[in-house]
């Protein structure tokens, strides 16, 4: 039903350069911005394991400043400390990120951390206790970056960023929309050069937020329009990457979907949680952050469903539009039935794939539950959910059913 809820919009200057050497491109953006020296930041796999690297210094001729090839997974602080000092000893001023979400990831907290006075753990989100999180203004000007993709990330047009602290193996939350990219390219051989499995796990993060992002009452109907589009994309494109990883096309539609995935948040002033499933995120997070050897998506397939059916009495008319959107019920279903297709439906597409269902099946010990539930209680998205997580054992159930 069409509604006249009240919704926002909020663009940002957002430049996508997409195909056969769209890389091109990336010069005369840098010179479009003043940049004078680019750094480039990425992983030693991008670095060692394809042209990238070279490609990248090659396009920028005189206006490459050096590179930082250390990135890692889950961008853990001590990297991105160590990209700062390289970044500044080659007086870059502006970044270039090479890869998926954790050198995107890496290059916002180097812009972030060369920028501003204090400490990542000083300009990092606060969690109270029994108050709302706190994220410190982040006021300074921030070096430009640039994103050369190599996987849908679901960071590509992120404000946020979050850094993983080795103290306490928890993330460090940092939101400054100045680091927002400048200009994004999905060249096509940058894109094959990511293992299959990685970028479907990429891709599936993404889906699972246009899942809950779809499981809304009230749909504004710019960021409902993004959602719709790139549900379908996923859908179409997501076996085809299963089946054929060497599909640059299939490849380049999952790389529409994941923006649109992003933009959606964007838009919608209730985010991508669809308002009421904020523990995916923060149990997903908690995951893949803890555990190295669990993926991202790994992380949000297992999540997914257990979240959408632990919140399903407190939202059972949103979870009846996602079965309805997603066709595993239709506008006579009555609603109760629609409500609990939902999870299912989601979770058969997620298997289908090849996703893993619990966390048992990535080698998550049973003992290792409370340290997760601890993680997710200081997460921002938590208290976005339906379902009341007043504490940890709130969550203990939920987590012992994903186990």
């Amino acid at each position: 039903m069409p509604s006249d809820a009240p919704f926002r919009y909020r663009s940002s200057g957002f430049r996508i350069f997409a195909g056969e050497d769209a890389l091109a491109n990336l010069l005369p953006e840098v010179e479009r911005a003043g940049v004078r020296r680019a750094f480039a930041v990425c992983g030693r796999s991008i670095a060692t394991g394809t042209d990238l690297l070279d490609r990248v210094r090659a396009v920028l001729g005189d206006r490459y400043s050096g590179s930082f090839e250390r990135a890692q997974a889950q961008s853990p602080l001590p990297s991105v400390l160590e990209g700062v000092e390289a970044a500044r000893a080659a007086g870059g001023d502006a970044i270039v990120a090479i890869g998926g979400g954790s050198a995107t990831v890496t290059a916002r907290g180097i812009a972030i951390l060369m920028a501003e006075q204090g400490t990542a753990r000083e300009l990092a989100t606060k969690y109270p206790p029994g108050q709302r999180p706190v994220s410190p203004r982040l006021d300074a000007p921030k070096a430009p970056n640039f994103l050369v993709l190599t996987t849908p990330t679901s960071a590509m047009a992120r404000a946020g960023t979050a850094l993983i602290d080795p103290e306490r193996q928890h993330r460090l939350e940092m939101f400054d929309p100045k680091t927002r990219a400048a200009a994004v390219f999905w060249d096509t051989a940058a894109l094959l050069t990511a293992p299959a499995a990685l970028f479907l796990s990429a891709a599936v993060a993404t889906y699972t937020q246009i899942v809950t992002g779809l499981a809304t009452t009230t749909p504004n109907p710019i960021a409902d329009g993004d959602r719709q589009q790139a549900l379908r994309l996923f859908v179409q494109y997501m076996p085809r990457i299963e089946s054929d990883g060497s599909d640059g096309a299939a490849r380049q539609q999952l790389m529409a979907a994941a923006f649109l995935t992003n933009r959606s948040g964007d838009v919608d002033a209730r985010g991508g949680g669809g308002g009421g499933f904020g523990a995916l995120g923060s149990i997903a997070h908690s995951l893949d952050t803890r555990y190295g050897n669990v993926g991202h998506g790994e992380s949000y397939a297992i999540v997914t469903p257990h979240v959408l059916r632990y919140n399903l009495a407190e939202t059972a008319p949103q979870q009846a539009r996602l079965a309805r959107v997603i066709g595993a019920a239709t506008a006579e279903t009555p609603e109760a039935e629609a409500a609990a297709a939902a999870a299912p439906a989601v979770e058969a597409t997620l298997t289908a794939l090849g996703m893993p269902r619990r966390m048992r099946d990535v080698a998550v010990p049973e003992d290792g539950l409370e340290l997760l539930a601890a993680d997710a209680m200081e997460d921002f998205g938590l208290g976005g959910n339906a379902r009341s997580i007043a504490s940890q054992d709130d969550l203990m159930p939920l987590l012992r059913e994903m186990w």
